[in-house]
């Protein structure tokens, strides 16, 4: 049984887990410096969290995760959602948890008066770009990604 839901302080080892492998997989391991502690404190038991995290729970195993935050200030003067990560245990892919994490994000987004959910995908994750146009997202190549490291 699949359960879509709002991470709890509990789950801050599977969550953490799973950020891990996410920076595995899009090859950051090496810059890498959150902690279980850091997931607790800053988003998972405060009342003014940095991110939030839904997780797709599969008979009691946290399978997958997808972590957002807020654009509080936008030009049509109504929130936005980021999605920073999303990422599904290998072991448990092909199960549409990535879909229905999505649809749960979607939701929320509604609920908060949200305009739109933007996230980013690396150029080389195939099967990332793949999921995302399967579930009706457009590409936006109107606007490129800059950034200056510190």
């Amino acid at each position: 049984m699949t359960i879509i839901r709002k991470a709890r302080k509990e789950d801050v080892a599977d969550v953490f887990e799973l950020m891990k492998g996410l920076a595995v997989f899009e090859k950051y391991i090496n810059s890498f410096n959150i902690t279980p502690e850091i997931v607790l404190e800053k988003g998972l038991d405060t009342d003014e969290p940095l991110f939030y995290c839904l997780v797709a729970e599969v008979d009691g195993k946290i399978a997958g995760m997808l972590v957002y935050y807020y654009l509080m200030y936008t030009a049509q003067n109504k929130p936005a959602i980021y999605m920073k990560e999303l990422y599904v245990d290998e072991a448990y892919r092909g199960q549409e948890l990535g879909t229905k994490l999505m649809a749960a994000l979607k939701e929320e987004a509604k609920a908060q008066g949200c305009t739109q959910i933007k996230w980013t995908v690396a150029d080389w994750n195939e099967a990332g770009k793949k999921f995302y146009k399967g579930i009706c997202a457009e590409e936006n190549t109107e606007w490129l990604n800059y950034e200056i490291n510190l």
